[in-house]
């Protein structure tokens, strides 16, 4: 009787376990699934949705979806389509006239942590601001955000609209139900502007007398 006992505990706890590794497995598979395919069937990939000064935003469906590899007539890299880094390069090239020495890397290697707030990036060769800053965020700069567990590359936005309260960012591929705009608290003190937000690392900016 006992022994019978003891074969049941073994069998529940062998049931449990393999529960356990099959919600596991499906919680995995369901991850990725969101994360490489559109499960939003509103849009269609490469579909315009939004744009900023004549430069469109193209929806993605699943942030690790790639459609190919854009680059300009003359070669340069604009990046995988239709990634964040590939909208705000493109937006760069076509609408600020901007080449980027260092046309690769992931998205959070736009910013050099190795550099002091208003340092120029030289692989980007773009002004480059900490957040927080003694400089305020403005229109057309472009945000880095740091990577996490479920996007270790991190992201890569620009700067759409500034209040003294609030900065707007415009985004390719936050994914598939997700904002091309979103709007976070900018806050001043101590003559220093930070954007609130703890993922974001700093913006960086075309310096004025380098057009």
């Amino acid at each position: 009787m006992l022994k019978k006992t003891q074969n049941k505990r073994t069998s529940k706890r062998k049931c449990g376990v393999c529960l356990l590794i099959g919600l596991l497995i499906l919680g995995f598979v369901g991850f990725w699934s969101f994360k490489k395919f559109n499960l939003n069937s509103t849009y269609a990939i490469g579909q315009p949705i939004d744009s900023l000064n004549g430069v469109f935003v193209f929806y993605n469906g699943g942030i690790d979806n790639v459609t190919g590899r854009n680059t300009t007539s003359d070669g340069y890299n604009l990046g995988l389509k239709y990634q964040c880094v590939e909208f705000v390069k493109r937006y760069y090239y076509e609408y600020l006239n901007h080449k980027m020495p260092d046309s690769y890397g992931h998205a959070k290697d736009f910013f050099d942590k190795t550099l002091s707030d208003g340092q120029k990036n030289k692989k980007r060769n773009l002004i480059q601001y900490t957040n927080p800053s003694r400089t305020k965020p403005k229109v057309d700069d472009l945000l880095i955000f740091d990577g996490t567990g479920s996007n270790k590359y991190g992201h890569v936005a620009i700067v759409s609209k500034v209040t003294d309260n609030e900065t707007e960012i415009i985004q390719q591929n936050p994914g598939p139900f997700a904002q091309s705009r979103v709007t976070f608290q900018l806050d001043n003190q101590d003559d220093k502007w930070e954007i609130k937000n703890k993922r974001i690392l700093g913006w960086l900016r075309k310096d004025e007398y380098n057009q």
